[in-house]
């Protein structure tokens, strides 16, 4: 029997519907399904609403119509903006960082929230669409013929909203680089192969739902705090990296499901390999 849904959120950017501990949540802005200002301020939204709802374990995000996740950021709000900057004779320096937007504080509150958040990637995904997907744990591409990256670069600007600093971490240091420098885009296959994305898949959305709901069975505290140790692992002190899985290790050990399912396993009721998501539906396009 399919999970019962209800509206989470609406927006005139996007919306969420509530399926079980899943939000789904559908991109939109047509004709172009391009980023702007009403998005950055309905993600925030949004994710005060997610904040709230403490049974939520998993939120996905896709596009609502065929064949555009997210264009890239809308670039004639940025023309504008710089026009109004360079009418100023505002210059900016290193020593003078310049303050966060409502995007900035979005993708950071993804990064740290114990939920999983997933990118079902069904169309073009390029710049702050791709960065929003970097922001997220997981990355799911349909299989077609559209673009994935980051090609700023093209036009005059870099990737504004953590692609310099983030792409690193799924394609490496060197084809990062070279990744940005060029401003090169990729098909879904493509970004399945170099590490844009986990996977090209047949159906995109059906496969992200499989994961969700897979993870959405996973208990807490335990899911939050492998996200947390994971997404900080490498950038600092090996030592309190390790110190930090010592003391949260405990934390989920002393936790009410931990201890029952310990229980289960030992009495033979549970079998640790049983991760309750063998194989997503959709096949690894080639």
């Amino acid at each position: 029997m399919p999970p019962e849904t209800h509206t989470l959120f609406e927006g005139q950017r996007l919306s969420a519907q509530r399926r079980d501990a899943v939000a789904v949540v559908q991109l939109f802005n047509p004709p172009l399904g391009c980023m702007d200002a009403a998005t950055e301020l309905e993600l925030l939204a949004l994710l005060d609403v997610v904040d709230a709802d403490a049974a939520l374990q998993v939120v996905l995000f896709t596009g609502r119509d065929a064949g555009v996740f997210v264009r890239h950021y809308d670039v004639g709000v940025l023309e504008q903006r710089a026009r109004v900057m360079a009418a100023r004779g505002m210059h900016f320096t290193l020593e003078r960082p310049v303050p966060e937007a409502a995007l900035h504080r979005a993708l950071a509150r993804i990064e740290a929230s114990p939920r999983i958040f997933i990118a079902a990637i069904n169309g073009t995904c390029m710049g702050g669409g791709y960065e929003l997907a970097l922001a997220c744990d997981l990355r799911y591409a349909q299989a077609g013929d559209y673009r994935i990256g980051l090609p700023e670069i093209n036009i005059g600007l870099l990737p504004g909203a953590g692609g310099t600093q983030k792409l690193r971490r799924v394609m490496g240091d060197a084809m990062a680089l070279e990744t940005l420098l060029l401003g090169r885009t990729y098909t879904a296959a493509q970004a399945a192969k170099a590490g844009l994305v986990h996977a090209s898949v047949d159906d995109v959305l059906a496969h992200a739902l499989a994961v969700a709901d897979g993870l959405a069975r996973k208990p807490q505290p335990a899911l939050g705090h492998v996200k947390a140790l994971a997404r900080r692992a490498g950038q600092g002190d090996l030592a309190e990296g390790l110190a930090n899985e010592r003391t949260l290790f405990c934390d989920t050990m002393v936790s009410v499901t931990a201890l029952q399912r310990m229980a289960e396993m030992n009495a033979g009721r549970r079998d640790i390999s049983d991760c309750e998501l063998s194989s997503p539906p959709g096949s690894a396009a080639p």
